[in-house]
């Protein structure tokens, strides 16, 4: 083998640019490495630099060879390009979401040879294809760059409500030579079935060339299975006793097994989870219900959707997905939804879901545009969707494949689509159904839903707005400007959308923007929000529950307390509707580049403190307090497979942080919600809120929460007073906060790159917090700002 990553040169049509490349990369990081261009993110760089993507760029370099024979193995090439050896063209791409085997034998020669991929404009190229469609095929208008639905490149590229728009370019997964070989393995397709005591796995090697009557050998948990190639598949099925299963995090451990397939001298590796996996979808009272059932047990999904992690994939690293992952995890997170109009993920992507216990539901990567259906199209798409199963059906996070995200709601969103729906229904209807047969055709068995959201198979209805059947997307109170009380109104089978923005911190902020801009109303911080309107709904949201913050430091602040209480409001809700509702996922998990968004986590992998009040809110045991007519009802909720004894006790808590004892209920709680106590409205007074803990059978404290029955703005806080102390314990520093009255929301921010271990939470006079914060960069010595609500909103008297 020999590998082609590394130094390439890049340089465009004109002959302006030439600057070293780095593959796998991106040519636009090349180009900002080597100083040729600005920041892409700082201020308003962005639409300075869009003219990279309406230019075609060439990549080359040399390599030498012993041995002529050898093939070209090339993935994630985006996107439309052309591959060329010693001036022989020998490969043309369209699809960054297909892979590539290319047999240069005929062109290569003994020595030095060259290697060019020239990159052809990708938005030239979308909109040659939009003049050549028999009709017109709408994008959708969260892209600025245009027409990039007719090709198979991540959506997002072209910009996003969160995104910028550069049209990337370059090559991010296979780049190397491998030998020409007579017969090769081309796919293990792996499936389980599951029975008390034993698990049935079924092994099936495919075999690409002539390999008639070779021997397969198939090694599982000590287990050896021989199986004959005939007519290029050797199959064979190992049965494996008492095994050792895996489980979602939280529900039990990951164990992963190591499957060896073996056929002559080539050995191909798998790791496997053994585990069922089940989306039951049964007709009852309310509709039709939806819920994960892993090895027999049903899951309550708590999680967020995954975009990519950056918007230049050349700045990708593991180590940074891997900490955006673990944040999922430390913040009680089991799922991710990857995204339709993101990208097909690397493989050491999902061997870190499996190894986190991270089930995912995966998309398909079309989102929110309609497209082509035209046979060339479709047949693309078919290879595409078979090549995608087959590499990551085996992953044990991979819990669902999902055919799109909202391209049923596109339908409803285009004059075009509106003046003719059958025309489009159609076209989306042969989309779909290709997607669905290829999936089932690579991998029989495989767990489908049709999109997302769905009210189920063939049924083309409104899933934002009926929340009886399916999964869901819940957007009223964001795009509607609706309340927080409006996600009580509904009750979903499973949401797999909703959001709300916020800001992001300070010391991200920062990396974009000059002291100068920061005002709400700049053009830098409108050029990093790229949702209409999004920055005066965030502002006027402040004025429905809040005094409004005394400065912009503070406003940052505020939107973030903001942001956490509106999914709180819709994730404890919803968790109390247990099992009715069986999942939340967040609408977003992780940021592309530094933006306001619907995140929990900055760009770069900071905790919002949407992310620590998701800690909370996702933990195993939880109490939610609901509104009802009579006052506030107070649920509990347990994800645990055990059943187990809780005692609530709650207690009226009054601005100046003094409690008054109302009441102590014990309850045995299993996997259904369960009803604990009312607190009668006539129970707390104007100016008191709701504070309750809860305890285990042993009565040990789990946790606690407070509830405000009012907008905030209508208590009159009084000033807590905050201080803090610091000591440093090597990489750690040890922050003790103390107040002199009610303190909400109180929240640590360091002027450098670390994680605090706790954030958002409430403190009580004569009660101090100590929380920990880790600098990213062990040698830094950090400044911690302390907020609460009180000085956030409260002008400093003179």
């Amino acid at each position: 083998m020999l590998d082609l990553a590394g130094h390439w040169t890049l340089s465009d049509e004109s002959g302006d640019y030439s600057v070293d490349l780095t593959l796998p990369g991106d040519g636009i990081s090349a180009l900002r490495a080597a100083g040729a261009i600005a920041d892409p993110y700082w201020g308003r760089n962005e639409d300075d630099l869009r003219w990279i993507c309406q230019r075609d760029w060439l990549a080359r370099r040399e390599f030498e060879v012993a041995d002529t024979r050898m093939v070209l193995v090339i993935s994630m090439l985006d996107t439309v390009a052309e591959i060329a050896v010693n001036g022989q063209l020998v490969h043309a791409s369209d699809s960054m979401f297909r892979s590539y085997r290319i047999d240069l034998s005929q062109v290569l020669r003994k020595g030095v040879n060259e290697i060019e991929i020239s990159f052809r404009s990708s938005a030239q190229e979308a909109a040659r294809r939009a003049e050549a469609q028999r009709y017109v095929v709408p994008y959708s208008k969260n892209c600025p760059i245009p027409h990039g639905n007719l090709l198979r490149k991540p959506a997002c590229d072209y910009g996003w409500d969160w995104n910028i728009a550069l049209g990337s370019f370059g090559v991010y997964g296979d780049l190397r030579l491998e030998p020409v070989v007579a017969a090769r393995i081309a796919d293990v397709i792996v499936a389980q079935r599951h029975e008390p005591g034993v698990a049935r796995v079924n092994c099936r090697a495919e075999i690409e060339g002539e390999a008639e009557g070779a021997e397969v050998v198939f090694v599982l948990c000590g287990v050896v299975a021989r199986a004959v190639v005939r007519r290029g598949v050797a199959e064979a099925e190992l049965t494996i006793a008492e095994p050792e299963l895996w489980w979602p995090v939280g529900q039990g451990a990951q164990v992963l097994h190591g499957l060896a397939v073996a056929f002559g001298d080539q050995v191909v590796t798998r790791q496997i989870g053994l585990r069922s996996a089940e989306l039951v979808t049964e007709k009852d009272a309310a509709g039709l219900g939806f819920k994960f059932r892993i090895n027999g047990r049903d899951i309550f999904a708590k999680g967020a959707n995954w975009i990519p992690a950056d918007a230049l994939s050349g700045r990708i690293t593991i180590e940074a997905v891997r900490d955006l992952l673990q944040s999922a995890v430390d913040a009680n997170m089991n799922m991710i939804r990857i995204w339709g109009g993101g990208r097909y993920e690397p493989d050491w992507f999902y061997d870190l879901c499996d190894e986190m216990g991270l089930m995912i539901w995966h998309d398909f990567m079309f989102a929110c545009h309609i497209y082509p259906s035209d046979q060339a199209f479709l047949d693309d798409v078919a290879i595409e969707v078979a090549e995608q199963a087959k590499r990551l059906h085996h992953h044990a996070s991979v819990v669902l494949w999902c055919g799109d995200n909202e391209l049923i709601g596109a339908l409803t969103w285009f004059p075009e689509t509106r003046a003719n729906r059958d025309l489009y229904l159609v076209g989306y209807d042969r989309l779909n159904r290709v997607i669905e047969q290829a999936l089932k055709a690579a991998v029989p068995g495989a767990v489908w839903w049709p999109s997302s959201p769905s009210p189920g198979p063939m049924d083309f209805g409104d899933t934002w707005h009926d929340d009886s059947k399916g999964d869901m997307h819940f957007w009223s109170v964001w795009h509607e400007g609706r309340d927080f009380d409006h996600y009580r109104d509904v009750s979903p089978r499973f949401c797999s959308e909703f959001g709300f923005q916020s800001y992001p911190s300070m010391d991200v902020i920062r990396k974009f923007a000059d002291p100068a801009d920061f005002n709400i109303a700049a053009p830098v911080m409108e050029s990093h929000q790229k949702n209409a309107g999004g920055n005066a709904r965030i502002a006027e949201t402040m004025f429905r529950y809040f005094r409004f913050p005394v400065d912009f430091e503070n406003f940052v602040y505020l939107s973030q307390v903001q942001q956490g209480l509106a999914i709180k409001t819709a994730v404890t809700h919803w968790r109390s509707l247990k099992p009715h509702c069986m999942g939340t996922l967040i609408w977003q998990l992780n940021d592309t580049w530094p933006v306001c968004s619907w995140s929990s986590l900055d760009h770069g992998g900071g905790w919002k403190l949407l992310h620590h009040m998701a800690k909370a809110f996702y933990a195993p045991v939880f109490v939610s307090a609901v509104p009802v007519a009579a006052g506030i009802e107070l649920r509990a909720i347990s994800d645990l497979a055990e059943p187990m004894q809780l005692t609530v006790a709650a207690v009226a808590i009054a601005m100046d942080g003094s409690t008054r004892a109302l009441r102590r209920e014990t309850v045995t709680l299993g996997a259904d919600a369960v009803p604990v106590m009312v607190v009668g409205d006539e129970e707390i007074g104007a100016q008191e809120m709701l504070a309750y803990v809860w305890l285990d059978g042993a009565g040990k404290r789990i946790a606690g929460d407070v509830f405000a029955p009012k907008p905030y703005k209508a208590y009159d806080l009084q000033p807590a007073d905050l201080s803090h102390s610091v000591k440093r314990h090597g990489k750690v520093w040890e922050i003790t906060i103390e107040a002199k009255a009610l303190a909400l929301f109180v929240a640590a921010e360091s002027d450098v790159a670390g994680r605090f271990s706790s954030n958002a939470f409430t403190l009580f006079p004569g009660h101090a917090a100590t929380l920990q914060f880790t600098a990213a960069d062990p040698e830094a010595v950090p400044v911690f700002t302390i907020r609460d609500l009180h000085s956030a909103t409260y002008a400093r008297a003179a």
